[in-house]
């Protein structure tokens, strides 16, 4: 997993799984990215900032259940408490973590749970009932894609032993194309 420069390869399988033939102009384009990463502090990992540089910044087909968000959004289940979101902070975790199933609780806890929403991560989308997917933009685990719910927060990928597919927005992506084939997508 390259977090700092995009293979083509990928971009291109990324290009098919999405079905994106509208020449780019569903994508947000260069300035529109480098005008969100100053913005939050931050440079979005790749191929995920050149894909929606180039390819799309959303669509209603493909991973996860209910399409992909753009870069900026939030899923509509997201609620309204009004919580600041940092991406410039590290997100905080670095293995799974089921805050359900922590005897311990407590302010910690409720802090680490508010941190694990609002830093580090931009949201790629849900599949519904509050499991977001998130793509991590800062800290050691920048690339990587968790899924987070109400009850915890799980990486994914091989390497976390949570799936046989390789980590990172490309590698989450042709997870779900070989699940589900949009548009015969392979």
């Amino acid at each position: 997993m390259n977090c700092d420069h995009a293979d083509p390869a990928e971009l291109d399988a990324l290009r098919q799984v999405f079905g994106v033939d509208d020449e780019g102009e569903s994508a947000l384009g260069w300035d529109a990215v480098r005008a969100f990463e100053a913005e939050h502090g931050i440079v979005l990992p790749e191929p995920y900032r050149t894909f929606v540089a180039e390819v799309t910044d959303g669509s209603y087909s493909g991973p996860p259940e209910y399409g992909l968000l753009p870069v900026a959004e939030l899923p509509d289940d997201w609620g309204d408490d009004g919580q600041e979101r940092d991406l410039s902070k590290p997100f905080p975790l670095t293995e799974a973590w089921l805050w359900e199933d922590d005897p311990e609780g407590g302010d910690d806890e409720d802090e680490l749970i508010e941190r694990v929403y609002a830093d580090g991560s931009i949201v790629l989308g849900t599949d519904g009932c509050a499991m977001n997917w998130h793509l991590v933009v800062s800290g050691p685990h920048r690339g990587h894609v968790w899924l987070i719910s109400d009850v915890g927060a799980v990486p994914f990928g091989a390497e976390f032993g949570h799936t046989t597919a390789d980590p990172g927005f490309a590698g989450w992506v042709r997870h779900w194309a070989a699940d589900k084939p949009w548009d015969d997508a392979v």
